[in-house]
């Protein structure tokens, strides 16, 4: 094997250690679960339909956002991860009686809602690979072939 080919080989999984930058992106993703995951409590409780709503619709654009940022399926794992920790230690009640989260449907809907949420935007994360490729053309063609005419 000569030596530009063997240059030319990139080691499985990356191979290389993530940046300060990349750190830090993880690290304000898992403090924005966190925060939207407090959020969302608060608001899906207090107005009902739409506060659910609100609620759901900010954790999916944080998880697909973190995929869209760092490119990675981590970028959905870490904010999503933190995000059902810390609703799951909301919905603990405390020895005095507090409680953030009612015995209601709409806590449910939030919980199961935002999990399940999650697990789309891990399962559709564009990992490694660009989100729109000029070079490939619409309709998913492949882009050598002319297209077929009457059919």
């Amino acid at each position: 094997m000569t030596g530009a080919a063997r240059s030319e080989r990139v080691p499985v999984g990356g191979g290389t250690r993530p940046g300060p930058g990349r750190v830090l992106a993880y690290l304000g993703l898992g403090l924005a679960g966190f925060l939207v995951a407090v959020a969302g409590a608060l608001v899906q409780a207090a107005w009902f339909p739409v506060g659910l709503l609100l609620a759901l619709a900010g954790a999916v654009g944080l998880f697909w956002g973190g995929a869209l940022v760092t490119r990675a399926k981590l970028g959905v794992a870490v904010p999503a991860g933190l995000w059902a920790v810390t609703v799951l230690v909301l919905t603990a009640t405390r020895p005095q009686g507090d409680f953030l989260f009612g015995a209601e449907a709409s806590s449910y809907l939030f919980l199961l809602g935002g999990m399940g949420a999650a697990g789309l935007c891990l399962a559709l994360a564009p990992a490694d690979r660009p989100l729109f490729d000029p070079t490939r053309p619409l309709g998913g063609g492949r882009s050598g072939t002319p297209p077929r005419k009457g059919g």
